[in-house]
């Protein structure tokens, strides 16, 4: 006999997934189109063709909905670097979980990801409201990746300083990276893959040795 209740529960599931999505990305449109500010939800809604209420049962507001795509890329990382092998040490552990997601970018290149990204990126940056939840949300992120590491190495979280010290030089690497990659304009994924591989081997320097002046660094 076919589960037919099942059924039903995944065509539900999939229904409000794809809502989610389509009020997502109606909501991005009209913030690069418009601005964040310019932007209601009642635009956001009506394009999306769903009620305000459909609206607050994915979403607490603007501020959620916008960073809504950095969030999942968030929940990308922490689920790939949870499943890293046990034998990796921490900093292994981290970067390739970092490679394994930018890999998933560069296989969605061709839908013009990397431009979305880098207005998005500007659009929070010079909005207070979302730089500022942006913000919070990376505390949190470390917080949470620093007690994944701790859990991998058998530490007592809080009690152990070396997993939150590992995290916030992981993070500091992805942001000169990051914000190399968006000045250059080139925003090809493959791009940002060497640009972070780049810099790490320039922090492998920075750790462990002194650097003149005469020494160019990688373009």
């Amino acid at each position: 006999m076919r589960d037919t209740a099942g059924t039903a529960t995944g065509l539900r599931e999939r229904k409000k997934e794809r809502t989610r999505e389509a009020l997502v990305d109606a909501a991005q449109e009209l913030f690069l189109r418009k601005g964040y500010d310019a932007t209601t939800i009642d635009e956001i809604v009506a394009a999306v063709e769903v009620s305000r209420r459909t609206f607050f049962r994915y979403f607490a507001g603007k501020e959620e909905v916008a960073l809504a795509r950095a969030m999942e890329f968030e929940a990308l990382f922490l689920d790939a670097l949870t499943t890293r092998p046990a034998d990796e040490a921490p900093l292994t552990a981290l970067r390739r979980a970092g490679t394994e997601v930018f890999a998933r970018v560069v296989d969605e290149e061709h839908d013009g990801a990397g431009q979305e990204f880098l207005r998005m990126r500007r659009m929070i940056e010079d909005t207070p409201v979302l730089l500022a939840a942006s913000l919070r949300n990376m505390i949190e992120l470390e917080r949470r990746m620093a007690a994944e590491i701790a859990r991998r190495e058998g530490l007592t979280p809080g009690a152990d300083r070396r997993p939150a010290l590992l995290v916030t030089l992981y993070h500091s690497v992805m942001r000169v990276a990051m914000d190399e990659w968006t000045e250059g304009g080139a925003l090809e994924a493959t791009g940002l893959v060497r640009i972070i591989e780049d810099a790490w081997d320039d922090m492998g320097v920075v750790l462990t040795g002194r650097w003149t002046a005469d020494e160019i660094p990688r373009a």
